[in-house]
């Protein structure tokens, strides 16, 4: 059954006459122990330990005004079979035409006052390397910044690693289609991952910076402008600090930061205003997801500032499960969905133990969008499952819809608890398809409060 928005001044009027002030109260979800337990995975993440030894790109042959890739990549290799150390971009504007690949215990630290600029032609980030593209693995260009099976990694500095608005990739968005649909039917086959090229001739663009197979890293504190596709992108990592960073980069598909299958992560502090999600969690998709079955698990997101198409999300790549993902003290700006979940029935996969708390938010079409009929493209039959979440303590001053539900028949959504929310204006209320279990403790919207039990399938 379906609440769209031709009822909803019936469902208002069902919740205000019959919930407002009610004398019962479905028992509240105590959280406490939950946010102790993001405490413990804060305390728990392991940074990375990098032998404290500066390489100068300028001792390489690194010159403003040319290719200065060849100077970095010796100071990396030099660096790397010293034992590691940090290779510093110093203050200056430098070019690097091709990807800056890191190894394990090096830090790439870009001086405040320096600006990296990758050249714009697609060829240089030839060779293919082993990658991951929106939850299917493969071969394809490589991501501008790149690591792959490393510990003790680190990117930080405050100068500003530039994409490029003049690059080749960017056009790419609009010519992707058929290589989207081949790869991502490769992935549902169960193809050998070695025959999955999207090399020369294909247009699949990459990561701006990408980490696959990690352990112990550290992003903190530069800029990243102009990126061709998601922009901060980890994979398969295990104990990360994304901390400090500023993204301002508009073009499509540009996510802030993409934790992905990856475990005891901490966003903190960053700014960003993004064309697409700010802070997405995710965890690989359809069949190739299931198959890898590795989760994005023990994730704290908090003190971010957030703009662009939408704040947070988790999914749609989320096959292998999301669970255990905490957010708190984040301010949400402006956009289409300040808080969207996605999956459908490709996917498959359980979303659960999520936790949402002290969260200030601006004005979005969407406040709370459960976008589970999101489109697909294999007609699969592998529902995915959220559950058990809590929004709590959470002040909204706009937003053009409150809560929109879209689930599969059969597989409702459950178990979600809104809890001493302040929506100061809403120009419509709920659209709701399959909800179980849905709890409303202090909610007011447009000065009224809204408290009680629904169910609705």
């Amino acid at each position: 059954m379906k609440i769209n928005s031709g009822l909803c001044v019936l469902l208002t009027a069902c919740f205000l006459s019959s919930f407002a002030g009610a004398q019962s109260i479905p028992e509240h979800r105590n959280t406490q122990t939950d946010w102790n337990k993001a405490s413990e995975i804060v305390q728990a993440v392991q940074r990375p330990v990098i032998p404290e030894r500066d390489y100068n790109i300028t001792d390489f042959g690194a010159k403003r005004g040319r290719d200065a890739r060849p100077a970095i990549m010796q100071a990396i290799e030099t660096a790397h079979a010293d034992g590691g150390g940090r290779v510093i971009i110093p203050e200056g504007r430098w070019l690097s035409e091709g990807p800056i690949h890191l190894k394990s215990r090096i830090n790439l630290h870009i001086s405040e006052g320096a600006v990296l600029l990758f050249g714009e032609d697609a060829e240089d980030y030839l060779p293919a390397v082993f990658t991951r593209w929106e939850g299917t693995e493969m071969y394809g260009y490589s991501p501008l910044i790149y690591a792959h099976q490393v510990e003790d990694v680190a990117v930080t500095g405050k100068g500003t690693f530039d994409g490029n608005e003049d690059s080749e990739f960017h056009p790419w968005y609009d010519k992707q289609r058929p290589d989207m649909d081949a790869l991502r039917a490769l992935g549902a086959e169960g193809s050998p991952v070695e025959q999955r090229q999207f090399g020369e001739g294909h247009y699949l663009r990459p990561s701006m910076l990408q980490i696959v197979d990690a352990k112990r890293v550290l992003l903190e504190d530069y800029t990243i402008k102009n990126s061709p596709f998601w922009i901060n992108h980890l994979v398969y990592t295990d104990h990360a600090i994304v901390r400090g960073l500023t993204v301002d980069s508009m073009f499509p598909n540009n996510d802030g930061i993409d934790v992905d299958s990856s475990r005891y992560v901490i966003v903190e502090n960053n700014t960003f205003r993004t064309g697409d999600d700010s802070v997405v969690v995710k965890s690989g998709r359809d069949y190739d997801g299931r198959r890898i079955g590795k989760p994005s698990e023990y994730v704290v997101v908090r003190n971010n500032d957030m703009g662009g198409e939408d704040g947070i999300a988790l999914g749609s790549e989320m096959s292998g499960g999301i669970r255990h993902v905490y957010f708190t003290d984040n301010v949400l700006r402006s956009g289409k969905a300040a808080i969207r979940f996605k999956a459908n029935l490709d996917r498959g996969g359980i979303a659960e133990h999520i936790r949402v708390r002290n969260m200030t938010i601006e004005s979005f079409d969407q406040l709370f969008w459960f976008q589970l009929n999101y489109p697909g493209e294999l007609g699969g039959n592998y529902p995915t499952v959220y559950r058990d979440l809590v929004f709590e303590n959470i002040t909204v001053e706009s937003t053009g819809s409150v809560l929109e539900v879209y689930a599969p028949e059969g597989y409702p959504l459950q178990d979600v608890t809104l809890r001493n929310i302040t929506i100061k204006k809403a120009d419509n209320l709920f659209v709701l398809d399959n909800v179980q279990n849905l709890v409303f403790d202090n909610v007011r919207i447009n000065g009224n409060r809204v408290d009680g039990h629904l169910d609705w399938r």
